[in-house]
């Protein structure tokens, strides 16, 4: 009998530790249930500040976890949703069956998850929150939570965009075109990894292997890659995209590559989740041991850039080396410069009062965009107003101005808008002036 009792407690110690080993994680969908039942209760009254308390309570007050954590990360507020809520209508009535999908997924993961527990036993369990946001991310993570926006992860071809802004009507024309909710798996996948990795990347180099690395591990798990267009024109323009990659990488600023729609020098979005995905795919088919590759992606700090640029290093992607100070040195030297202001220079302290125009010329044709910021003695001594635009050469930029006699004026023209055609954002120039 002894023996029996022992030979039980045992076997159940042993399934109690393998249970224990394999990674729970747990899909909570009540934060779409609650959106619902506050979108419903605003149609009871048209006064904003009531509308802003029902949304607040019923929705915000009772949100989840993953929910806090998604208005965290994506600043989301209950002024914001109300906003969206009532900007969209027609978007809202077709999306809302849609977003019920979710609670069919339950069990959907479950092999995926095993799946990746046997590519990398280190697996961290995650819960995965699927809420509705206010149309800025179909998917992102915080910590150990995948937090979905089921607003966007579950459209297809049907929702109404009709109401919607032409550029994020475009953005979600092509994105719903690839019906995101039969690859939701794909997404939460892509989205684990994340909670898996130490932190995200300082630069574009940095940035782009930490989506890449999500992208080709969520591709191992499941077999699948994104059907986003960034995949396929990836792949047919691989030699040129790397190469203008590679001239950026090393910079803070990557909105031309990541997080953007198709308005950049592309005209195709995210392509630096490709590149990243590359990279990670180059590395991964040459190493021998490919369970130490997956963990290595996985593990890499993508924060620390010597550690990230001695991976790419190993990885060969860039089969003729690179240099960082020379390719730094080279990306400043094709950006675009003011050469002068008109009708007057820089500093000028005779400045005529009545002109109402000024004239910024650069060294390059510009994008059709802009960013001035204040300069050095603050909003009292902006001087700028109407945006006439720029010339047919793109090479003019014209504001008009209003100024008074004996006053000083300044402003800062900034690289975070204008930038030249081919990419190059703008040395950032401070401008003070003095009337007569």
């Amino acid at each position: 009998m002894k023996t029996t009792l022992k030979f039980i407690f045992i076997s159940l110690l042993f399934i109690s530790t393998a249970y224990a080993q394999t990674p729970k994680q747990t899909i909570i969908t009540t934060d779409i249930d609650n959106f619902w039942t506050a979108f419903d209760e605003l149609k009871t009254t048209t006064d904003s500040l009531k509308q802003l308390t029902i949304l607040q309570q019923l929705y915000v007050d009772k949100g989840t976890p993953g929910l806090k954590a998604f208005m965290e990360a994506k600043g989301y507020t209950t002024a914001a949703w109300l906003k969206c809520i009532r900007s969209y209508p027609k978007y809202w009535a077709s999306i809302r069956p849609k977003t019920y999908q979710v609670k069919t997924l339950s069990k959907q993961f479950d092999p995926y998850i095993k799946k990746f527990k046997q590519l990398y036993p280190e697996l961290k369990p995650a819960n995965m929150y699927f809420c509705i946001g206010a149309m800025r991310s179909g998917g992102t993570t915080q910590g150990d939570k995948v937090l979905i926006g089921a607003e966007l992860a579950t459209g297809d071809s049907e929702v109404d965009l009709s109401e919607l802004p032409t550029n994020t009507k475009t953005w979600l024309t092509t994105y719903f075109g690839t019906n995101p909710f039969k690859e939701i798996v794909l997404l939460n996948m892509h989205e684990y990894v994340h909670t898996q990795e130490k932190r995200s990347g300082n630069n574009l180099l940095g940035q782009s292997i930490f989506e890449g690395t999500a992208d080709f591990v969520a591709e191992l798990i499941t077999g699948k890659v994104p059907a986003m267009p960034y995949m396929s024109y990836g792949k047919t323009h691989e030699t040129e995209l790397k190469q203008k990659f590679k001239a950026l990488m090393f910079l803070p600023d990557y909105s031309d590559w990541l997080y953007n729609g198709t308005a950049n020098s592309f005209g195709v979005g995210d392509l630096g989740y490709y590149i990243g995905y590359s990279i990670c795919k180059t590395y991964y088919d040459q190493a021998k041991d490919k369970k130490a590759a997956i963990k290595e992606l996985i593990e890499l700090d993508y924060g620390d850039d010597a550690i990230v640029e001695n991976f790419l290093k190993k990885t060969n992607y860039f089969k003729e080396g690179f240099n960082k100070a020379e390719v730094l040195k080279a990306y400043e030297s094709k950006r675009p410069v003011v050469t002068k202001l008109g009708p007057f220079a820089n500093g000028d302290t005779t400045v005529d009062p009545e002109l109402k125009e000024i004239q910024l010329h650069f060294s390059k044709p510009m994008k059709n965009r802009y960013s001035i910021s204040l300069g050095i003695w603050g909003e009292k001594s902006y001087p700028l107003g109407k945006i006439v635009g720029f010339s047919e050469d793109k090479k003019t930029f014209t504001i008009q101005m209003e100024l008074k006699p004996g006053q000083s004026y300044s402003f800062l023209i900034t690289g975070r808008g204008f930038a030249s055609e081919d990419g190059y954002p703008l040395i950032e120039l401070p401008v003070t002036f003095k009337t007569k």
